[in-house]
Order: C-alpha cells, then structure tokens, then sequence
C-alpha cells in the first residue's frame, strides 16, 4: 500500500500538479459500518429472517440435553435395549442437530455477506458522490497511517447515507 501511495505521488509530481491544488480526503469505513442506519436495518433483517430457525435449533438442543440427562439419571434402572435404543436416538438427533446447525451457520453466513456486501457498495457509491461535489482528488479509505482532521470526510458520508431512502 505504501509503495502505491509513493508511486501515485511521485506520478503527481512528474505531471507537475501543485500539491497545493490537491484535495485529500479519507474516510473510516469500519466507522461508516458501525454507525450507518443502513447497516442497523440490515442486522434487524437478518434478525427476523433468522430467529425461528434459530429458536427451532435451541429447542433441539434442548430436547437433546434432556435425553442426555435422562440417560445419566435412568441407566442403571433401565433394561438393554432401552438404554440402547435411547443411545441410539440421541445419537441421531445428536447428528441431526449438528447438521441443522451447519446448514444454519452457512446460510447466516451468506446472507450477512449479501447484506454487506450492499451496504458496502452504497457506501462507496456515497463517496463517490461526495468526492465527485466537493471536488476531491483523491479519497483514501483503508491503509492510512497519518491524516489530518480537516481532510478527514466519514461524518459527511454517515450524514448522506443516513438521508437516503433504504
């Protein structure tokens, strides 16, 4: 990153444009994602799409730790087959369990990438925006180990993002 940052402005240098007509600006995403409405509405989304099925994955836990304590509690007293049929059944919802919580990590996954992946691409676009009207030249985001305060334009861009429509 550094090399590119020295690269572009020797480049600028060898065009001789004046350092003095250029405009800087940077901008914190991690900052933009954590305060974003967008991002806010995205959580609750994901939320409602998932709270059943994760409710249904506890209850299966659940279900399952009291075959488990009733295995423990009951061995002693209970014949053979019984204790190997209970085996048996918490074996497989054991396996049932660790496969629907599988499947569910793996959709939650996608799903928070997809949304993510939006919220990203408005926010660039936002910036874009931002950059384009004020006449920036060059806007940096990730990789900046010094910035000035005054160059710095995260707040203009939660300010946007939050005065546009979902």
């Amino acid at each position: 990153m550094k090399t590119k940052i020295v690269l572009f402005l020797g480049l600028l240098l060898a065009a001789n444009v004046s350092f003095a007509d250029l405009k800087i600006g940077f901008v914190n995403i991690p900052a933009i994602l954590e305060k974003a409405p967008q991002a806010e509405k995205a959580k609750k989304r994901l939320e409602q799409a998932f709270s059943p099925r994760d409710k249904q994955l506890a209850a299966q836990l659940k279900e399952l730790q009291t075959l488990q304590d009733k295995l423990t509690k009951d061995a002693s007293v209970m014949s053979e087959s019984e204790r190997n049929n209970l085996e048996k059944d918490i074996a497989n919802k054991s396996r049932d369990a660790k496969r629907a919580q599988q499947e569910f990590s793996e959709d939650f996954n996608v799903r928070r990438n997809e949304e993510l992946g939006k919220l990203q691409n408005r926010i660039v676009e936002t910036i874009r925006a931002i950059a384009k009207d004020q006449g920036y030249d060059l806007v940096l985001a990730d990789g900046v180990i010094y910035k000035n305060d005054e160059i710095d334009i995260t707040e203009q861009v939660q300010k946007k993002l939050s005065t546009l429509p979902e």
